[in-house]
């Protein structure tokens, strides 16, 4: 009778370490850190600590500090930007409030690009087989500096949606981080001026800003118009496949001789 083979010592634990680091397992973990961020900002509401000046007893560059790591942390638990560019702007005026509120963005989109990429991007990249996913990992896996830059500048794309599309994608750290912090220059700093002089509201500079917003909103509502009916163009209007050779090509419908 043949003897039992003997199991390798610590194979069950290979096994569970296999497969809590499995792309899904990863992903199962993003979805429920994401799932858990959106439940603390809707019953905590952190952004009302950061408008009125949390933590309270600090001031000058400790308080920027803070109110920066702070609002990275919210950024990348959904808490809306601006919002808290509004409240940068009220709380440190508009050179300090942009200073902070920009790198607040880069370092928010930086933890969210990290969590998508270590977590998300194993188990989401095979699932992009649909054309417009296609086009889009392919314009930001070659072009990540250009197409992030776009993307920024025009405030059409949610800010949290941007960061883990990028994080799947091939791009690297420094285009993302840097087409992060200068893309984001305009629109941030006209939210955190309109916060500064939320209090005298017929200032130019707060009806500038105000202007700024409106129009960039109607910009970027124009060009995504645009790029959809671009994109559903092709699908309207197939082109049709070359006849082989010597085969008669194929004659227009409704045309009659």
């Amino acid at each position: 009778m043949l003897a039992p083979v003997p199991r390798p010592p610590g194979s069950l634990a290979v096994r569970c370490s296999r497969a809590l680091l499995s792309p899904r397992a990863r992903l199962s973990l993003l979805a429920l850190l994401l799932l858990t961020a959106a439940a603390l900002v809707v019953l905590y509401e952190p952004q009302r600590l950061l408008s009125s000046g949390w933590p309270p007893r600090t001031s000058g560059a400790g308080a920027l500090l803070l109110f920066g790591l702070a609002y990275g942390v919210c950024t990348a638990a959904f808490v809306p930007r601006p919002v808290l560019n509004l409240a940068a702007g009220a709380l440190f005026g508009s050179a300090a409030g942009l200073t902070a509120a920009i790198a607040g963005t880069v370092l928010g989109a930086g933890i969210a690009f990290t969590l998508g990429r270590l977590l998300g991007q194993d188990a989401l990249r095979p699932l992009l087989r649909g054309r417009w996913l296609t086009a889009a990992d392919g314009q930001l896996s070659r072009h990540g500096f250009r197409s992030m830059l776009a993307i920024r500048l025009f405030p059409g794309v949610p800010f949290a949606a941007a960061n883990y599309c990028a994080a799947v994608s091939r791009m690297g750290y420094v285009p993302f981080l840097l087409a992060t912090a200068i893309g984001s220059v305009p629109n941030t700093a006209a939210y955190v001026v309109a916060g500064a002089q939320a209090g005298e509201p017929g200032s130019p500079a707060f009806l500038f800003s105000a202007g700024f917003i409106v129009l960039s909103g109607l910009a970027a509502a124009v060009v995504a118009w645009r790029k959809r009916h671009a994109l559903r163009a092709p699908a309207r209007n197939p082109v049709p496949s070359p006849a082989p050779d010597g085969a008669p090509e194929p004659e227009p419908v409704g045309i009659a001789r």
